[in-house]
């Protein structure tokens, strides 16, 4: 099984979005069972809080349901327990290395790295452009899970 965390400085926006289009894309494959997908925060601003309204509204106009997520802080053993640990930004990098010391086992990655653009995706809280986040985690999601099945 592979397992799967998306991290964000909050987790109701970016990270739970990636989080509910990974699993689409996974379930849509049919291949539910060889994946474990979730998503946290290396923030405690958000601890408890639903996905975001805007979020919300975005997952459910392409079908996606996030009923029942609630944000949570990224922990040490969390690293140790997913094979991969995927990052929408550098911030989110350099807090995940407060959080877990160093990637000793090159878990960590950016979400657009693997679109071959690179850099981070937009946090929409700031932005306000759901949309352009939306365009990011979608490709990026597409891309990771291309390469995830081509190993």
């Amino acid at each position: 099984m592979i397992k799967v965390m998306f991290i964000c400085h909050g987790n109701i926006c970016r990270s739970p979005m990636a989080e509910f289009v990974m699993k689409d894309i996974v379930k849509n494959a049919g291949m539910e069972k060889e994946f474990h997908i979730e998503s946290c925060a290396t923030s405690r601003e958000e601890i408890g809080n639903p996905v975001y309204p805007p979020v919300r509204r975005i997952l459910t106009e392409h079908g996606i349901n996030c009923d029942g997520k609630y944000a949570r802080q990224m922990t040490l053993d969390d690293y140790r327990n997913y094979d991969y640990i995927i990052a929408m930004d550098y911030n989110n990098l350099r807090n995940i290395d407060r959080i877990i010391g160093s990637d000793t086992e090159n878990k960590v990655h950016l979400l657009l790295d693997y679109t071959g653009k690179g850099g981070g995706v937009a946090d929409p809280w700031y932005t306000r452009n759901f949309q352009a986040t939306w365009n990011d985690v979608t490709r990026g999601c597409q891309a990771f899970f291309e390469y995830l099945t081509e190993q």
